[in-house]
Order: C-alpha cells, then structure tokens, then sequence
C-alpha cells in the first residue's frame, strides 16, 4: 500500500486535477472499525460459529467507485492518492487493492475505480459512509459493492410481494423491576466471573439471576436507568439485558475501546480509544465515537492527538481525561467538552455545535452542567498577577446568555458540586492569604432556583481548617463537610433553609474528631455513612442527619469503596483487589445491620442496577409518606412471615444437625462394639472396655538422676 500522505499534499493534487477540497468534510470519515468483534465477545461455540468473521468470502469485500474524475496518465497518480485518502480512513485497503481501469486508447482512466478491503463489514461502511459524497460540484460519488452488481441482474422480471414476517414482541428490559420482593439486583467481577445477582436481605444472601465467565476484557458498566449492561472488549462494546438471560441486544465496533459512557437518559454512547503513535515524539491518537443505543449506528466520530482532549475531566488514560464530553440540560439535548478558551457545545438533533460556533470563554478552566437545566457553570481563573479577578459564571443553553456572574480575588484553586436537583451550586474556594504563603477556604452558594440567583458566603468558624471532603444531600437542602486535620477530623451539617433563618445558610451541629475521610448520603436523603477508608481501615459510622444522631458504627477493614442501593435500603462495601486480601463485600442495612458477608478472591466490581425515575408526583410521595403506615401493613405481613419461615428453617437446621450427630455417634458406637473382640486378643483375654474393670496401683519408682565423686581432704587430731 502506498504511504498515507498528508493533508497539504492532497490539497496540492487536487488542486491539479481540478478538485474543490474546501467541500470535503474529513471528519466526517470515519477510521476504520478494524475485526468484527462479534465472534470474539462470545465464549459459546454456537455464537462464535454465528458471527465468525467473513474473509474474502467471493466478493463482498470489494468496492466499485463510480463518478471519478476522468485524468489523463500524468495525473493518475495524484489521483489515486487522492482516492486513497480518503478510503484508507474508514478501512485497511489491501496491497494492490485500489485498482483504476484505463482507456487503452486515450490512456485516460474510466470514472471509476474498484478498491478491496480486509473485511466485507470495511466494504459495507466504506459504501455507507461515501455513497453519493460531494467530491466536488461535477464529481459525486456513487458507490456500490461489487457483490450487487451480480444481485442486480438477478432480480427477475416479475414482481412478488415481500414475504411478510409476523410480528414477535421483544423482551421486557424492565421486567426486573416487578420483582415480588421489591428486590434490587447488583453485579459483581471476581477471578474470570461476572455475576448478576438479587440483594436478598431475608434470606441474608445474594441470589444469582445470570453468571458467565469471561463476559467482558476490562470492566461492566450498567447504563444511567439500569436498563442496559455493557461490556468491554478489544473489538468494540456491546449491550445486554432482559430479565434472566441477559441476551446481547447491540454492538458497537471501535477497535481497542477503552473506556464507555452512557448520555443520561440511554440514548446514546460514548466509546473512546488511543493508539500509539509511530513518531515517539508524536502524542496519543485518540478518537472518540457517539453511537445510538439502540441501532448501533455512529452519530458522530472526533478524531485528534490527546492534547486537544486533556482538558477537564476527572480521570483518563493517556493524558486525555474523562468524561470527555459532559452531558447536560437535564436530558440528552446537549453535550459539551472543554478546549483552550472554548466550551464546545453540542446539540443531539444534529450533532453539530450550537449556532455552528463554540462559545469563546478567555481562559476557561473548569464547567460543568446543572443536573436538571441546560445551564452551564464555567470557572475563569485570575490573569494578570490579580489585575483580573477569577469568576465563576452560569450561562443559559442554547441561548449562552449569562444568567450571573461572581468575581472571586486571590484565588488558588475551585471546585463546583451541584444539588441533585440543580437547586443550589457550592463553589469551593481556595484562597491565598496575603501573605501568600498559606491558603484558606470558603464556600460560595448559589440558590439557582431563586429570584436573580442570590449568592451567599460560608466560612469556617477556623478559616484554616483543611477541606477534606464536601457532599450535598441528594434531593434535599442540606450538605455535609468534612474539616480539620487527620487523624480525627470534623465534620459539620449546615442546611440552606431553615425554620428560624429562611434564606439563610446555617448550621445544625458539628461533630468532633471524627475518624472520617468520605461522605455518603443515602439516595433518599436523611442518612449518611461517615467513612473513613484508606488510612482508617473501613470505619463507619451511620449517622441520621434528621435526628443529629449516630445509629451504628461498623467496620470493614480494608474497606475500598462504599454504594448505596438506588432505593436508600442497604449499603454495599467491598475490598476489591487492589488488597490481595480480604477480597469480598458485605450488605448492611440503612442504619447499620451488618446483614451478610460474601469473600470472593481477585474481586474487582461491586455495582448496584440503577433505577429509572419515579413517575410518582412529589404531592402523591408526601401523601405516601404521610400514610406509611397504611402502606406498610402488607410489607409487615410479610416480614413477618419471612421471620417465621426464617425461624423454622433454623428449627429443621437444628433438628437436621442433632441427626446427623446421632447417626455418627450410632456409626462409631457400631463400629466399636465389632472391635471388642479384637481389643480382647490384644490385651491378652483381658476385658478392659468398662472403666470399672481397671484397677488403678500407685507405683514408687526410684529413679538415680545423676552420679558426682567428691574428694574430701581432712586432717587428724595427733596428741
């Protein structure tokens, strides 16, 4: 294959042969998807025999290329370079595989060229993507497979109706949510295994809906309302659900994915991968696909070097953080990442930036998206030694209109952590002192919902207490921070509406040194676990914000991570591998019943399955809350009911156990008594099984220890 050449070079030939560039989309063009990866997701036989990969199987992996310019001998080569350029990009062109038939008398070429890849599925996508694409204004492409051209003259000369297949419904993806037991299912790795299982704290173990080994290469991740499972592979990701079986519903080609994210509300996702580059001195090719969920078909690909994705971010690979895009606006209308002096804004209808321009912010740092409105938060960094403050601005999508601004002086570092209802903003604030040698912080919160979005500003009672973690309540007004210095922390509640200060941020309490270094608020609100994890040795602390009171403390050691169920019942920690022991997880409830422990070793993943919203209003969840108890009597009756099956299983345990003792007392007394006679022969007739046919004698042994000669000198008495 001839060497791929730059982008200069083929706008310099093509400019010879005559061609407007200018028109091309090159991003449009995809790379190439490289191995169908269906056969290789697979462990059974059957499904590798289904999806096995097709080469040269006749000619499907060949391309005709029709509506070519017609070049004379000295431009050949500038345009099959052209040509190649372009379709080496979407797939591997085989050596000799581009190949354009000439007039042997003019020595001019035909208008078409036929060009032959690895794979059909690269001829499929290289069709797809460039039939009927603007070369320019008199050259657009028709493109067909070769193998058509044979399907074409047979089609027969009388019509007949297409055979219409009758309709069979798919599967419920949401039949795991009628579960009778209102149960919550989870999925775990541990060794080659991932596992599905119900959280069955009645029968105080897990049980299992689905197992498979080697189901994925790198991670799980189920999607944002728990309806998909994904899975990650070297030929690309796949999804999976239903009830039990968990059937492969789609799959996305993208050779040497990395990493996934589902958009919120499934529609879409996000794959991501990096390549080495053949220059050491060149950095990370990544390139980035946006696929539809449910079809499996790309909406939009990036492609670039690592350095225009490192911006952002909370963690990656190769430089590049990740999420690179964040999705916001409360649904799947938009999406966003960060670049130098630009927040990139697109939109879902036609993946294509807002008003077909980034919105140019000087020296933006940092965003992040309100989690129920199209609103941006963006944060601005000082410039100029001070000169020019830092900010912290909140801009409406899609009009980019700014809805308030706050200047912030002798700023070192911010962070944002939006409500999870997008009602307030709380913007951490590192500032320097003036003598610049130490660093101080403050909170400043900005009520979104409110009128002209009003700010306040919190600060510490000790402005020089490190901030060592900071949560809000999920659906609720209040946040947790944890301050001070190890080993033993504080940790202060403070709420934004209250009844004696409406409007006004205040404290509840503050709790004293704390062996604490994460917070963890139940999804429900109310609850929170105080954790102290790495250097603490897993303890725990459940702690009922309501009541300012603590529940329970518990502890497990090693502990790692910490998820609450999407319900706010149970609590899951576990020890992954990153210990080589004590691998496992165990299932607490809200306020702090140790329920039951499961060690698994190599264990790598512990994931609760997300619900989707409720599609309660909040004034039927009040009235709901207001009348538990009616509602609660059918699950009493039940619990009940649990109790007491659970208390005979215990019985007939027992009873089965003092069995199975009996029959091993009987068997070893049976075999006993057929060894009397033995026993007698060897003791030489004497009978000696009863203890009252032994005659106990004392016995005196003296016994010389030890021997010593002593030469004693002594004189005699001479008269």
């Amino acid at each position: 294959m001839a060497d791929v050449m730059s982008m200069a070079e083929i706008e310099a030939t093509a400019a010879g042969l005559g061609i407007d560039l200018s028109r091309v989309d090159w991003d449009a063009i995809e790379l190439p998807p490289g191995d169908d990866f269906d056969s290789k997701i697979d462990d059974d036989k059957d499904l590798l025999q289904e999806d096995n990969l097709e080469f040269e199987g006749g000619f499907g992996n060949i391309i005709v290329v029709d509506n070519l310019p017609v070049v004379p001998p000295e431009k050949f080569e500038k345009l099959e370079g052209v040509i190649r350029k372009i379709y080496s990009q979407i797939g591997v062109i085989k050596e000799d595989g581009l190949w354009m038939p000439v007039n042997p008398e003019s020595q001019k070429t035909l208008g078409y060229c036929f060009i032959e890849y690895n794979t059909p599925q690269e001829a499929e996508l290289a069709r797809e993507k460039t039939n009927g694409y603007k070369l320019d204004k008199a050259h657009i492409f028709a493109v067909n497979l070769f193998d058509d051209f044979d399907k074409y003259m047979k089609v027969p000369d009388e019509w007949k109706p297409a055979e219409i297949k009758p309709y069979t419904p798919g599967e419920n993806l949401q039949q795991w949510l009628t579960d009778e037991k209102a149960r919550d299912q989870f999925v775990i790795r541990a060794s080659s295994d991932t596992e599905v299982l119900w959280n069955d704290p009645r029968q105080l173990k897990p049980e299992l809906v689905y197992r498979r080994a080697f189901w994925t290469e790198s991670f799980v991740q189920w999607s944002p309302l728990g309806t998909y499972l994904a899975t990650v592979h070297r030929q690309g990701a796949a999804v999976w659900g239903g009830a039990a079986t968990f059937n492969r519903l789609m799959r996305y080609a993208h050779p040497q994915v990395k990493l996934i994210d589902f958009s919120p509300g499934e529609k879409y996702l996000v794959t991501y991968s990096s390549h080495e580059p053949s220059n050491p001195r060149d950095t990370h090719r990544v390139v980035l696909n946006i696929f539809d969920a449910r079809t499996g078909k790309v909406m939009r690909d990036f492609k670039g070097n690592a350095d225009e994705f490192a911006t952002g971010g909370t963690g990656g690979v190769s430089g590049v953080s990740w999420p690179v895009f964040r999705w916001g606006g409360g649904k799947d209308s938009y999406f966003a990442r960060i670049g130098k002096n630009v927040i990139s804004v697109y939109e879902t209808e036609t993946f294509s930036l807002i008003d077909k321009k980034s919105l140019r912010v000087e020296n933006v740092l940092d965003f992040s998206w309100s989690p129920a409105d199209p609103i941006l938060a963006l944060f601005v960094p000082e410039l100029g030694g001070g000169n020019q403050p830092a900010r912290v601005s909140l801009v409406q999508i899609p009009g980019k209109e700014e809805l308030r601004q706050k200047n912030l002086f002798s700023v070192s570092d911010c962070k944002m952590y939006w409500q999870s209802n997008g009602e307030y903003l709380a913007v951490k604030v590192d500032r320097y002192t003036k003598t610049k040698k130490s660093t101080y912080t403050g909170f400043e919160l900005f009520r979104i919902k409110e009128r002209d979005i009003p700010i306040e500003v919190l600060e510490l009672e000790n402005k020089n207490d490190k901030i060592v973690a900071f949560a809000w309540e999920p659906k609720g007004h209040r946040f947790a921070v944890i301050h001070g210095d190890s080993p033993r922390p504080d940790i202060s509640f403070y709420s934004m509406k209250t009844t004696h200060h409406t409007g006004r941020v205040s404290k509840l309490t503050t709790l004293k040194g704390k062996q604490a270094n994460a917070l963890y608020w139940s999804p429900a609100g109310r609850f929170i676990i105080l954790a102290g994890l790495k250097g603490f040795n897993g303890q725990l602390e459940f702690y009922n914000v309501d009541e300012l009171e603590t529940m329970a403390t518990g502890e497990h050691f090693m502990a790692t991570d910490i998820e609450w169920d999407p319900t706010g019942r149970y609590v899951a920690t576990s020890v992954t591998s990153v210990h080589e022991m004590e691998n496992g997880f165990n299932i607490w409830s809200f306020n702090g019943k140790l329920l039951y422990r499961i060690p698994r070793d190599h264990f790598y993943q512990f994931l609760w399955r997300p619900r989707p919203l409720s599609f309660l209003t909040p004034e039927k969840e009040e009235e709901i809350a207001k009348n538990l108890k009616k509602y609660s009597k059918k699950y009493e009756a039940e619990d009940q009911d649990v109790s007491m099956l659970l208390s005979e299983q215990d019985r007939e345990k027992r009873k089965q156990l003092l069995e199975e003792w009996e029959r091993w007392v009987k068997h070893w007394k049976q075999l006993h008594e057929e060894e009397k006679a033995y026993r007698q022969t060897l003791r030489d007739g004497e009978v000696s099984d009863e203890e009252e046919e032994y005659e106990a004698k004392e016995v005196e042994v003296e016994e010389v220890l030890d021997v010593t000669e002593e030469i004693v000198s002594y004189e005699f008495d001479q008269e």
